[in-house]
């Protein structure tokens, strides 16, 4: 039976302190408050341009501690945040509570089952880690430091996603504490409208503390990017336009236009250079992969060098674009073409990444969660967030969005299709009908 709260009567300020007073008591982690010599560290979101003030930072150490949290800040009638590695945290906690997960960070991996269970803090170098001595990786992002739990129900984008698909589609289980105070068990065969909704409605229904999920048979991958003179870079993406149609699931390819960084690790000669790439991750049986990838090469002319060479997945720091502004594509129109590279030739230019996604992804089972647009072939990230650009782009996106790229809080319609998006609201109706998690990208109850 679900637990009916009662908010104390006492003034915003009592109810904070009453609400600190339970925490330290209760919660087995530490909680900081201001002046407190780690409030300030704990309380910011590395990855977000706000400045939350929370009356309080718990650092919970299991679910108990998560649940503690929930209930004090729901008897006080205070906002409630939870926070992994802050990624995606677009919403500030002020005056309110702010979890964070971060100890809760534990990795277990079953080899004869070939899942993880992983604890809501880990990060994907944690779990890569363990399940790489047995040639299995997990669908990871395009940085290692990225938070398992985020990522995964807000969709999860990642190298190897044309050949297994989005990482919430190999989530199996998840324990999450609900909004009226439960600690349930979401699967396929438990609460399966609850396992439905988290599988890219992301944090919307519940505070997940653990998750469980598939790893892959992949042992050793070739990968790497070989870096043209940006001159080039129209013809590439006109090349990469016709030639994405003809990749085999097993090939992940973007396209970067950047310049390279005033860096010791770049020659003399080739710093602040404009610079067209192509970056590839191959993860299939034996073939001449350099010959999947001669068409881009004869578009871009010769090589000013390449990194490509065939390792083990968790050595294989791909990186990406950091997503300032994310547009869906079913092509690349020419007016796109020319926006982008022109964008990218000016001298203080943003990073724009053209990635082909595709493959799997477009291919959910019938039991798939809500990850949404899955039919988009292409994407186009900035690093920034240009007008012109955007202009250009909006009549080619149909105002589609990916969850986990959003920055706008208020915009979680633009990630689904019309009738996921109806479905999310009625569970979310049934799991949080007071919309009491919405301190996130939010979807509101039906």
């Amino acid at each position: 039976m679900s637990q009916q709260y009662v908010h104390e009567d006492t003034s915003p300020i009592q109810g904070e302190e009453a609400a600190v007073r339970r925490l330290r008591r209760d919660v087995e982690g530490a909680v900081h408050v201001p002046l407190d010599r780690a409030y300030d560290r704990e309380r910011q979101a590395p990855y977000s341009d706000i400045d939350p003030r929370p009356a309080a930072v718990v650092m919970a150490a299991g679910a108990d501690d998560v649940l503690t949290a929930l209930t004090t800040a729901r008897e006080h009638g205070l906002p409630f945040a939870v926070q992994g590695t802050g990624h995606g945290t677009h919403a500030a906690s002020d005056g309110g509570i702010l979890v964070k997960t971060t100890q809760m960070a534990g990795v277990l991996v079953d080899p004869v089952r070939k899942v993880a269970r992983v604890g809501a803090g880990a990060v994907w170098e944690q779990v890569i880690a363990a399940a790489e001595p047995l040639g299995l990786a997990p669908l990871a992002g395009s940085h290692q430091t990225v938070g398992v739990a985020g990522y995964t129900l807000g969709g999860g984008l990642g190298w190897l996603s044309r050949a297994y698909g989005f990482a919430a589609d190999s989530l199996v289980r998840a324990e999450v504490v609900t909004a009226d105070g439960r600690l349930l068990t979401a699967s396929a065969g438990s609460h399966p409208d609850l396992f439905w909704a988290i599988r890219g409605g992301g944090a919307n229904f519940g505070v997940v503390t653990s998750l469980e999920f598939r790893l892959h048979p992949v042992a050793q991958v070739f990968a790497g990017a070989a870096v043209f003179p940006g001159e080039r870079a129209a013809d590439v993406l006109v090349r990469y336009r016709d030639w994405v149609d003809s990749a085999p699931d097993a090939l992940s390819t973007a396209i970067l236009l950047t310049r390279l960084p005033h860096d010791r690790s770049v020659p003399a000669p080739l710093r602040g250079k404009r610079t067209v790439a192509v970056q590839a991750m191959y993860d299939g049986p034996g073939g001449d992969v350099g010959g999947l990838l001669a068409p881009l090469f004869e578009a871009a002319g010769r090589p000013l060098f390449d990194t490509f060479r065939t390792g083990p997945f968790g050595v294989m720091e791909m990186g990406g674009t950091g997503p300032g502004h994310v547009n869906l594509l079913d092509s690349l129109p020419d007016s796109v073409i020319e926006i982008l590279a022109s964008t990218a030739a000016r001298p203080n230019a943003p990073g724009v990444e053209i990635r082909h996604w595709g493959g799997a992804m477009g291919r959910p089972g019938p039991d798939a969660g809500p990850v949404g647009h899955r039919t988009a072939h292409l994407s186009a990230i900035l690093d920034a967030r240009l007008p012109e650009v955007e202009a250009v782009m909006r009549p080619h996106t149909g105002g589609r969005a990916f969850l986990n790229f959003l920055h706008d809080p208020d915009n979680a319609v633009a990630a689904y299709a019309p009738a996921d998006y109806r479905r999310l609201r009625e569970v979310k109706r049934a799991y949080d009908p007071d919309n009491f998690f919405r301190l996130n990208y939010n979807i509101p109850p039906a």
